[in-house]
């Protein structure tokens, strides 16, 4: 089995983050090839970056990093769920992807998206760029999510129509295959 972080975005009070994180870890679950943690940066509370030192150099001084730090070591496989704010992803992502370097690397991440008409996806998009920089391989495949509050019930559950249901289990079957090479890679550096 292999470690997957699924990693919920959104820190705002109202947020609907971890609605949809809850789903996607269920499937995630169900799904028989990982074992799974969900991180929520709201939880987390990492403040903006505050180590001196460059984060290449793993020379952290804050138990906030040296613990966010052997969370993401010990990862085989990412999912990042987000919403969308102004056009891109939260900038609490953002502050947690920047927080390490070495750890990040050879891993491949599923996004999970959800907006309005866009689906999440300029966030996506923004996304997908910054973690090809960190050397994560984003998947193609992926769940965008349009309208999503049409989705959760009067017991506050997400619950997706069956496009984003069969996105899912195809973005983690991909996650599967990616997950296994790059545990290849990652052994020959």
């Amino acid at each position: 089995m292999y470690n997957l972080k699924i990693i919920n975005s959104t820190v705002r009070p109202s947020r609907k983050g971890p609605l949809v994180t809850a789903w996607i870890a269920e499937i995630a679950r169900n799904h028989g090839e990982f074992n799974v943690e969900v991180l929520d940066l709201a939880e987390i509370k990492l403040p903006l970056m505050d180590e001196p030192a460059h984060p290449r150099l793993k020379q952290y001084e804050h138990e906030h990093t040296k613990k966010w730090s052997a969370k993401i070591d010990e990862a085989d496989a990412f999912i990042f769920v987000t919403a969308e704010y102004d056009h891109g992803y939260p900038a609490p992502l953002k502050n947690a992807l920047e927080y390490l370097l070495q750890e990040w690397a050879y891993k491949a991440a599923g996004i999970v998206s959800y907006g309005g008409i866009s689906a999440g996806t300029r966030a996506s998009v923004q996304l997908k760029s910054d973690l090809i920089a960190l050397k994560i391989v984003p998947l193609f495949e992926a769940v965008n999510v349009p309208f999503f509050d049409q989705f959760i019930n009067d017991e506050s559950e997400f619950q997706p129509n069956e496009t984003s249901q069969r996105s899912a289990q195809t973005m983690l079957n991909e996650l599967v295959r990616w997950t296994k090479g790059m545990l290849v890679i990652r052994e020959n550096k």
